[in-house]
């Protein structure tokens, strides 16, 4: 049993990208440990937990039901109902930490510096990281100052959320069941925040690799292992992300031999 901290935005997490890795890790009996920006509960973007929503982009019908059913029962349970803040999570108290994505992860993730410093703290202790999405940004942004502040992720094979399915019209974060001290944001942003493809790209540099398929479905995901990170394309790799996530954790002697 590993002590995992999975961390998750409070302006929307994508549904499936947190309750998949969540199910799968709890399942292989791992301790969780759910944190967010401002220790609120992590709810899920209402578009996410709709089965009838069609991506736009991709012109498919993203959210199977049970993920939609299932996730509402952690939303209104007590597994995600006492996150702890950022700011009050140390590493030295886990084996790994697990970002999950969704669009609010562009706004309270990426640009965390409490969030950065989980992720540093992680890397310079060669435990795992994990990140899916647009939560793949908070890794672009963890900058290493023993390597001349290059991001963390620089020469790694690391998964990025297609160009080819970035939205390209207004975007606006209703969450599922918002109440009054846990609203999220009313901000409207002109699609996407940034593009996600191109700062990988850039990030992981000329001895990196940035995997972005733009035909990954959900019988053909993407994730990708370059230890210590495991990353996940988007949604439809969510329950590949959680599964690849127990395999190194279950083998990562084995993993740090090859």
């Amino acid at each position: 049993m590993k002590k995992i901290l999975v961390a998750a935005t409070n302006y929307g997490v994508w549904a499936e990208e947190l309750q998949a890795p969540w199910d799968r890790l709890r399942k292989a009996g791992h301790q969780l440990t759910l944190t967010t920006p401002q220790g609120k509960k992590p709810l899920p973007l209402a578009i996410s937990v709709d089965p009838g929503f069609m991506d736009p982009m991709q012109n498919y019908q993203v959210n199977p039901p049970e993920v939609c059913e299932r996730t509402m029962e952690l939303v209104n349970g007590e597994e995600w109902a006492n996150p702890i803040k950022f700011s009050d999570a140390d590493m030295k108290d886990y084996d790994g930490i697990v970002l999950a994505g969704g669009l609010g992860a562009m706004l309270d993730l990426a640009n965390s510096p409490a969030l950065h410093k989980l992720i540093l703290d992680a890397y310079y202790s060669d435990k795992l990281i994990g990140s899916i999405c647009y939560a793949v940004a908070a890794l672009v942004f963890t900058r290493d100052p023993k390597n001349g502040y290059k991001s963390i992720i620089n020469g790694k094979n690391v998964t990025a959320h297609p160009r080819a399915w970035d939205f390209d019209f207004d975007l606006t974060y209703g969450l599922e069941n918002p109440t009054k001290d846990n609203a999220g944001t009313d901000v409207v942003t002109p699609g996407f925040l940034f593009p996600l493809e191109d700062l990988v790209t850039d990030a992981v540099g000329p001895k990196g690799q940035c995997i972005s398929p733009a035909d990954a479905n959900r019988t053909k995901p993407s994730v990708a292992v370059d230890w210590p990170f495991v990353t996940g394309l988007s949604v439809e790799s969510s329950i590949a992300f959680g599964e690849k996530l127990v395999e190194v954790l279950a083998g990562r002697e084995v993993l740090a031999a090859r």
